[in-house]
């Protein structure tokens, strides 16, 4: 009987740590932890994020196992820098491999932006917000947008609250988004201002679904945007 009733004590803990985990983990993707960096400690921890000191060690071990982290007795837990990933290796160097990047994404950032709709917070919409300002300046200054532009889809895959989509997302890096992939013989004449016009009227409406927490819609905007950014750099090949 008192097993039974442990029962969902342990589960609100094991959630609580999954929490904290995602947490911890965009706090070293975005940054705000760099490898070198010493942790909290777990008082200061348990104090900011209103957790238990059994929460605070079961994440910290799974950060651990995850390859985040190390912890050094006596001193404390740091962040380290993480071996590169074997598994995944993508080419992305020719047209082909835009193509294949941008089929790959539809699938992922369609869910992301579903996703993100249902659980972004008002301090991300603003983020989101001003990467797209940041996008429509530059590209009004005839200046590159990669930077804008990635960070906007990188703010979407936060916002779904699930760091397995920030984390490939940041795998990706620069390649995700196709200007930064073509070489001047690979899009010939391409007006690449005029496709940037297009791509910012399609992040919009992106944004717009998101804002107004309509899943289906930021799910659909999503895959036209991609769709139509595959169409249009395969019609320069």
């Amino acid at each position: 009987m008192q097993e039974d009733l442990d029962a969902p004590a342990r589960k609100r803990a094991h959630n609580l740590a999954h929490d904290l985990v995602e947490k911890l983990t965009q706090s070293i993707l975005h940054g705000q932890m760099s490898p070198g960096d010493k942790l909290p400690s777990e008082n200061a921890i348990v104090q900011e994020h209103g957790v238990s000191r059994t929460v605070v060690r079961e994440a910290i071990s799974r950060l651990q196992a995850s390859g985040w982290v190390e912890t050094r007795h006596g001193i404390g837990t740091f962040v380290i820098e993480r071996a590169p990933e074997q598994g995944l290796r993508l080419n992305v160097d020719t047209a082909l491999g835009v193509r294949s990047m941008l089929e790959l994404r539809m699938g992922l950032e369609s869910q992301a932006a579903a996703l993100a709709a249902q659980r972004r917070t008002e301090q991300q919409l603003l983020q989101m917000r001003k990467a797209l300002d940041d996008y429509q300046r530059q590209l009004a200054n005839n200046d590159s947008c990669v930077e804008a532009d990635r960070r906007f889809h990188l703010l979407i895959a936060e916002a779904t609250g699930n760091v397995c989509f920030s984390e490939i997302m940041q795998h990706l890096g620069s390649a995700m988004i196709p200007r930064y992939r073509l070489n001047a013989a690979e899009r010939g004449a391409a007006d690449l201002s005029k496709l940037g016009q297009l791509a910012n009227l399609e992040h919009e409406a992106i944004l717009n679904a998101i804002k107004r927490q309509d899943a289906d819609a930021a799910r659909a905007a999503m895959w036209l945007h991609l769709t139509n950014s595959r169409d249009r750099f395969c019609a320069q090949g």
